[in-house]
């Protein structure tokens, strides 16, 4: 059986880290709850490794009623509070309240566009942007889609969202395709 070559970010033997790169990333997401979720988790990453984020994953789903922007929206202070207790996420006090208040701008968002779909997606012209990486260097850390982008949503509220956030959330989303060519799923994902 022919060895399987994948973005060398996974560092190939971490199970978790293959199946959410085989799976998941650079597929393009359309779900509104699922853009939530990950525009959340990339929130929480600011400042750490991907593979924190994700073996917190589903305790971040249980904590934040599975990424429910409704209902994450109303958090109140109690809430807040019992979240910075749990020690099954990330416990950061600003990105806690972040997560709370770029729900309520997702919504804001969703009443003037129709959806957060339809608003983000428009940064790329509704379909994802095909690069043609041969190297993990020659992927970059930011674009200019994604200044525009991050700038945008700081401007209707969002917090935690600089360049850097954004072309990940772009990357994980599919609003980009940064597999390298070489990586099984760059072809899949074409």
């Amino acid at each position: 059986m022919p060895k399987v070559i994948r973005c060398g970010w996974t560092g190939q033997n971490d199970e978790l880290y293959n199946h959410y790169h085989d799976t998941e990333w650079g597929v393009p997401v359309h779900d509104e709850r699922k853009l939530f979720e990950f525009l959340t988790l990339e929130t929480f990453q600011a400042g750490l490794s991907w593979i924190t984020v994700l073996r917190k994953r589903e305790n971040f789903r249980k904590t934040f009623d599975n990424f429910n922007y409704k209902k994450v929206a109303q958090y109140n202070e109690d809430k807040i509070q019992s979240l910075l207790q749990d020690p099954g996420i990330i416990r950061n006090q600003l990105k806690v309240r972040a997560a709370v208040t770029n729900a309520q701008a997702f919504m804001k968002v969703q009443e003037e566009f129709g959806s957060f779909d339809k608003y983000i997606w428009g940064f790329v012209g509704g379909k994802p942007i095909i690069n043609k990486r041969k190297t993990l260097k020659d992927i970059p850390a930011t674009t200019e889609i994604s200044d525009t982008l991050s700038k945008d949503l700081k401007k209707r509220g969002f917090k935690f969202v600089g360049s850097t956030v954004v072309y990940a959330h772009m990357q994980a989303t599919g609003m980009v395709n940064d597999h390298v060519v070489d990586c099984f799923r760059y072809k899949e994902l074409t």
